[in-house]
C-alpha cells in the first residue's frame, strides 16, 4: 500500500454560513430587534472571554452573492467545543432569522509533506511556529475567502497512487508560490477527510480581495492543482467587527 501523508492536527474548525430572513426580521418592532442583537452581543463578548483565555477564536464576515449573507468562523479545541457554540448560536432570538445556508467542518492540519521545518526529537506542539500554524490567531482583514478541495482520484490523475516523494516534491512547489504572498495572505487549511463532504477546507484572508484571484490563478498552473484538485464553490466576503453588527442589521 502507498504511504499515506501523517498530519499534526490543531482546532477543530466551523464554518457557519446563514442567510438572513429580511423580510420577517423588517416585521419585528425596532425595541425587539435592538434586544435581539444586544442578546447577540452579550454571546460574541463571552467569545471574546474564551478568545482571551487562548481557548479558541471567532470571527464574522458578510459573504457578498446568494449563497450567504453571514460567516460565523470558528475555532475550538474539541468538536463539544464547536457543537456548544453552534447551538448557543442557534438559541439566540435572532437566529430565527439567520437560516442555514452551508457550513463546513475541518481540523486545522500540518502535514509531513512539508515536515523539515522541525530539529530531529522535537515535539512539534511544542514548535513555536508550528503552534501558530495549528492554533492560529485570526486576522482582522478586510476580506476573507472560503472554498472546499479534494484530491482526484481517478484513473489517470490519482494522487493517493503516487509515491510519498513525488507528492512531497509537488507539495513543496506549490507551497512556493504561497510563500510569494507572505504578509498579504494568510492561509488555513482545515483538514476534513472523514469530517466533512470534501477533503479541505482552505480559508484565505488579505486586505486586497484582488489577492484571491491572483494567488488562486497561479496556483491553477502548478501540477499538484492543474492535475490533481477539485474545488467547491468559493464565498467571499468583507470583515465585520463586533461593534459594527447594529450598523449591519439596522433596517
Amino acid at each position: 500500500m502507498n504511504e499515506a501523508v501523517k498530519t499534526l492536527d490543531g482546532w477543530f474548525s466551523l464554518h457557519d454560513f446563514r442567510s438572513i430572513d429580511w423580510p420577517a426580521l423588517r416585521e419585528v418592532s425596532p425595541e425587539n430587534r435592538e434586544s435581539m442583537l444586544n442578546e447577540l452581543q452579550n454571546f460574541l463578548g463571552d467569545m471574546d472571554i474564551t478568545k482571551k483565555m487562548g481557548e479558541g477564536e471567532h470571527t464574522i464576515y458578510s459573504i457578498l452573492g446568494q449563497k450567504a449573507d453571514l460567516l460565523f468562523f470558528t475555532l475550538r479545541p474539541t468538536l463539544e467545543g464547536l457543537n456548544e457554540v453552534e447551538n448557543q448560536l442557534n438559541k439566540l432570538r435572532i437566529a430565527d432569522y439567520l437560516l442555514p445556508a452551508y457550513s463546513y467542518i475541518s481540523v486545522v492540519e500540518l502535514s509531513n509533506y512539508l515536515a523539515n521545518h522541525m530539529a530531529k526529537g522535537e515535539d512539534p506542539y511544542e514548535n513555536k511556529h508550528v503552534r501558530e500554524r495549528l492554533y492560529p490567531e485570526l486576522p482582522a482583514r478586510k476580506h476573507i475567502c472560503f472554498y472546499p478541495m479534494t484530491k482526484k482520484r481517478s484513473l489517470s490523475d490519482n494522487w493517493y497512487m503516487l509515491p510519498m516523494e513525488e507528492r512531497q516534491a509537488m507539495i513543496r512547489d506549490h507551497g512556493a508560490i504561497g510563500r510569494t504572498y507572505a504578509g498579504k495572505i494568510k492561509q488555513i487549511i482545515g483538514g476534513s477527510i472523514g469530517l466533512d463532504d470534501f477533503e479541505w477546507g482552505v480559508t484565505l484572508f488579505a486586505d486586497d480581495a484582488l489577492d484571491f484571484k491572483r494567488i488562486v490563478t497561479e496556483m491553477r498552473f502548478d501540477e499538484s492543482s492543474a492535475r490533481f484538485a477539485e474545488f467547491g464553490s468559493f464565498l467571499v466576503g468583507n470583515y465585520v467587527a463586533t461593534d459594527a453588527l447594529q450598523d449591519f442589521f439596522r433596517i
